[in-house]
């Protein structure tokens, strides 16, 4: 029975999260016959989906690479590493692997923004739509947030008129599965080190982001990150940002007495206080979005007008408000170091006002890059699997205390505190030693802070 469900079915799903179920749709709708295959699923998944999907044949288990290697195509969701035995086997065999982003390339003309980074990336693909609609395009914005790249034509109607853009937030997973993205404008925003324990390496990590220039119109990068830069093909545009003064025509900040202004070359764009994102890596992020609309072909005015009213994403430098002259912000994405010392050095007033709330798991991750923050740094409150491995950063050079739970986290960080100081939430490490995810994380520490006595924000 195996063999002939395998000869009739061309392509395999593998996993059945967000992005396996949206390929089953997408498929569906197609009238194409398929398998489907997931390691975890439960048993009430397992029989709901065979309720919705009666025709479509569904494995559970472990992957069965004899089986696999009967399939034309494989379809492998993003949180499925490549290097499993069983996909390998089917790979080498001759199986062809196909993402999502490649069946969303057959189906669509408009051109698409493609925004990879190590952090960051969400803020700049919101930022980046935001800045679309105002400008007056039809924009699709998803990916690795929001909606899956193929509900996009799953679901459109007649009634719906197409899409003239698409703005895609991508990871190195996603990258690292698609052939040529061909996107119109792309860009790396950062690149730190981040799941090392998928890609085995820095170097793995970066190519696999670097994926992302392939066949592109125009590369926007961070000129002061060299891991971002493109290896630009004949008839490639390029533009860059940074947080320096830029050369003619890119986008960085300019110093004026006690005014910071986003610039292009040698045009005053906006006054950094008329943001409405706080720290320093916001403001990179402010001109990594005004680069990439730039080459998309937005108007500066309503670009500016968006940054103005953008307020921010919660778990991302989320400030939270105050407690007695000390402010608390909720970065609980800050999943990496690169992410934690974005936040520390954007959010830090002057030396040694920050207390840091990290640990968690800590993904293979250097955690003796945080010592380049040490100067920021008023104290460290430590928890989760990593706890003794960051606080050995800085030995007995900094004010530490590790505690059991985020409650004793924040009490901690508050009794480090004095007014003018600000407690940050920034692990530097995924959560699930302790939660299912970062956003629980991020609205447990909301919650904390919220029943405290006294605390004003916004």
């Amino acid at each position: 029975m195996l063999d002939s469900i395998a000869t009739d079915n061309t392509t395999a799903v593998l996993g059945l999260g967000r992005t396996g179920l949206s390929c089953v749709r997408y498929l569906r709708a197609r009238g194409e016959r398929f398998a489907v295959f997931d390691s975890g699923v439960s048993d009430a998944d397992a029989a709901h989906f065979a309720r919705e999907y009666p025709d479509v044949p569904l494995f559970t288990g472990e992957f069965d690479g004899a089986l696999l290697q009967s399939f034309r195509k494989l379809l492998v969701s993003p949180g499925i590493s490549l290097q499993h035995t069983a996909i390998r086997q089917a790979l080498d065999h001759g199986a062809q692997l196909v993402s999502d982003i490649d069946l969303l390339l057959t189906e669509i003309e408009a051109p698409i923004v493609a925004i990879t980074g190590s952090n960051a990336k969400t803020t700049v693909t919101t930022l980046l739509g935001l800045m679309a609609e105002a400008a007056g395009r039809r924009v699709a914005v998803g990916g690795n947030i929001g909606t899956p790249v193929l509900d996009f034509v799953t679901d459109q109607t007649a009634a719906h008129e197409p899409y003239d853009l698409f703005v895609l937030e991508l990871s190195s997973f996603q990258l690292e599965r698609c052939e040529v993205l061909s996107a119109d404008v792309a860009t790396v925003l950062n690149v730190s080190p981040d799941h090392l324990d998928r890609h085995g390496s820095l170097l793995a990590y970066q190519q696999a982001k670097q994926q992302v220039y392939r066949g592109c119109r125009c590369a926007v990068f961070n000129r002061q990150d060299k891991l971002t830069w493109p290896l630009l093909a004949s008839g490639q545009q390029s533009l860059s940002f940074g947080l320096d003064r830029p050369d003619l025509g890119q986008y960085g900040l300019e110093q004026d007495g006690g005014c910071t202004w986003l610039v292009r070359g040698g045009e005053r764009l906006l006054d950094v206080r008329q943001l409405n994102i706080r720290g320093r890596h916001n403001q990179l992020n402010a001109l990594a979005a005004l680069a990439l609309g730039q080459c998309a072909g937005f108007a500066m005015a309503p670009m500016l007008g968006v940054l103005q009213t953008f307020a921010g994403l919660p778990h991302r430098c989320q400030w939270l408000g105050e407690s007695h002259g000390v402010h608390l912000f909720n970065d609980s994405k800050g999943t990496n170091v690169g992410a934690t010392l974005a936040a520390i050095t954007g959010l830090s007033q002057g030396s040694g006002d920050i207390v840091l709330i990290a640990g968690g798991v800590g993904k293979g991750a250097d955690f003796g890059e945080l010592a380049q923050a040490r100067a920021c740094l008023k104290g460290l409150v430590v928890l989760g699997e990593a706890a003794a491995e960051i606080a050995a950063v800085f030995d007995d050079s900094l004010p530490c205390q590790q505690v059991p739970d985020m409650p004793s986290a924040l009490a901690a960080a508050l009794a480090m505190s004095s007014a003018g100081d600000s407690v940050l939430l920034s692990p530097a490490c995924a959560s699930f030693d302790m939660y299912p995810n970062y956003e629980a994380r991020g609205d447990h520490f909301v919650a904390l802070v919220g029943a405290l006595p006294g605390v004003g924000g916004t």
